[in-house]
This record gives C-alpha cells, structure tokens and sequence, in this order.
C-alpha cells in the first residue's frame, strides 16, 4: 500500500525541489563536495577534449558523478549521525569511517579511470 502524499508530476515537481535543496546544502556546508564539484566542473569540459568517442566521454564522467554521489551519501551520514550521537560512540565512528572509505574508493575509480585514458598504453 502506498504512502499518502503526493503522486504523479507533483511529487516530481517536490522531488526535484528536494535534490535541489540537498545539493545546495551539500554546496554551502560540505567543503569536501565543494571541492569535487570543482573538480567534475573542471573534468567534464576536459572529457569533451580528451575523450575520442562517446563511450571514452562516459568513462571519464561517469566516475565524477559517482564520486559527487558518494560524497553526498558520506555527507548525509555524517550529519544524521552528529544529529543523534553526542558522545564518542564507536558504531557512530565505524559510520563515519565506513562512508569516508566510500568516497576514497570512489575517489580511486575516478582516478583510475582517467589514468587509464589519459596515459598511453605502452606505459603499463
């Protein structure tokens, strides 16, 4: 049974309104989103001159995304756990230390993907 609320092009129209107001939060609180949404800012025009097709084009944007994505999910964890842990609580670090290990893996997918187009192949 679904939930009450909401349906069709309205609740599109408040979805969209509620992603908008995350990646504006996201923008004017997390340093680190900041810091690869500049990155991706800069990646995606650079794809476009690197990438010789289509597919080498997605191969090197599509990390970007992941890793703006993963920043996010890390950011949200991090918040709802500062919310409700006011101590020093062991699963509230495991937590926290899980989502940083989500970006760093995203972060190194990034990496590898644009290594591997951009250096030659007779290099590895």
């Amino acid at each position: 049974m679904a939930k009450p609320g909401r349906t069709g092009i309205t609740r599109l129209i408040a979805a969209t309104r509620y992603s908008w107001q995350g990646l504006s939060a996201a923008w004017r609180f997390e340093q680190a989103f900041r810091q690869e949404a500049v990155l991706a800012m800069l990646g995606f025009p650079l794809a476009l001159l690197v990438a010789d097709n289509r597919v080498e084009f997605l191969l090197l944007t599509l990390p970007l995304l992941l890793l703006l994505l993963t920043e996010l999910a890390n950011s949200a964890i991090e918040a709802v756990v500062d919310r409700f842990e006011d101590g020093r609580s062991e699963l509230a670090g495991r937590a926290k230390d899980m989502g940083s290990a989500a970006v760093f893996m995203a972060s190194l997918i990034a990496g590898l993907a644009w290594l591997t187009l951009l250096v030659p192949a007779h290099w590895y």
